[in-house]
């Protein structure tokens, strides 16, 4: 499909993405970049990359397709710095998990010749680092891209090629919807997750261990996401703070509500509640975005 792509920053996505697309042969040259040497490095013995570069510029020459990896309180920075190095004609993509604050940072030094478009995969796991990648980590997955009205449709069908050959189903969005519905999915229970884990290892000072020695399921799924790369979950949230304070505001209401139904004694209510909640993780499996069994998606030897 193309015959030089470039990865800028090689954690779990950009070493994922390297695998997948090696493992489908989409492109021809396959270079690596990371700001972090100890990174490039380790991606270098990965050998999965014809080049690991320690410089941008040198990463993106001649590449066709560019995919920013970077924590998005980085991409500006980044892409500042290749910006008058791209090829004309070249595609350059991210995968943050914020749209419109990414877009608002970098479009205005797009060159004209060349074509931006937002992306999103629905994938990843609590493990960072270049040896956390793996090829299936988008299969069946979704991802999300979020072309402007002016964007090419050449060019936005070519990444959505991309993104199926990669293994995922692709859908269109507005990038301001997209940062509303990944506020309350997906930015929303990382943030109770970390109140969460911070709150037992407070607790963990005055019951002398016993939080953490008898950590049921559910609080360990929750230090599952708490695990989760910090540096990226901080620009997360810097670069959304609008929609994640409404979808935290929402649920601040809920749980007042739910702490009524406690308070008074209303089992009708939490019954109905707890009965819609099941059906959702349900319509989830259905859907084939989990399974019943642990660790979907998060095993790279599957």
């Amino acid at each position: 499909m193309f015959e030089k792509i470039t990865i800028i920053g090689v954690g779990l996505i950009g070493s994922s993405l390297s695998w997948a697309i090696r493992r489908e042969g989409i492109a021809k040259t396959l270079i690596g970049y990371d700001s972090n040497t100890e990174h490039c490095e380790r991606f270098q013995k990965i050998g999965v990359a014809d080049q690991v570069e320690n410089d941008p510029q040198k990463a993106v020459a001649d590449s066709d397709l560019i995919i920013l990896c970077t924590p998005v309180g980085a991409m500006k920075s980044v892409f500042q710095q290749i910006a008058p190095h791209l090829k004309s004609g070249a595609i350059v993509t991210d995968v943050g998990s914020v749209k419109a604050s990414v877009i608002e940072d970098i479009k205005p030094f797009v060159p004209k010749d060349v074509t931006f478009i937002p992306s999103h995969p629905i994938a990843g796991t609590e493990q960072s680092g270049p040896e956390a990648g793996f090829a299936s980590l988008f299969d069946g997955r979704w991802v999300i891209i979020t072309p402007d009205a002016g964007a090419s449709a050449e060019k936005t069908a070519l990444l959505k090629a991309f993104w199926e050959k990669c293994g995922s189903q692709v859908e269109e969005m507005e990038p301001k919807h997209h940062d509303l519905v990944l506020a309350i999915t997906s930015h929303l229970p990382h943030l109770i997750a970390y109140n969460i884990v911070g709150t037992a290892a407070h607790l963990e000072q005055v019951t002398s261990s016993e939080v953490i020695k008898f950590s049921a399921g559910g609080f360990r799924d929750f230090t599952r996401i708490a695990a989760s790369d910090p540096i990226m979950w901080r620009d997360v949230f810097l670069n959304n703070k609008e929609a994640v304070l409404e979808m935290l505001g929402r649920f601040t209401e809920d749980l007042t509500d739910l702490q009524r139904a406690i308070r008074y004694g209303d089992g009708d209510k939490l019954h109905d509640l707890f009965s819609k909640t099941r059906e959702i993780r349900r319509g989830i499996v259905a859907a084939g975005q989990e399974t019943i069994e642990p660790n979907f998606g998060r095993n790279k030897n599957d």
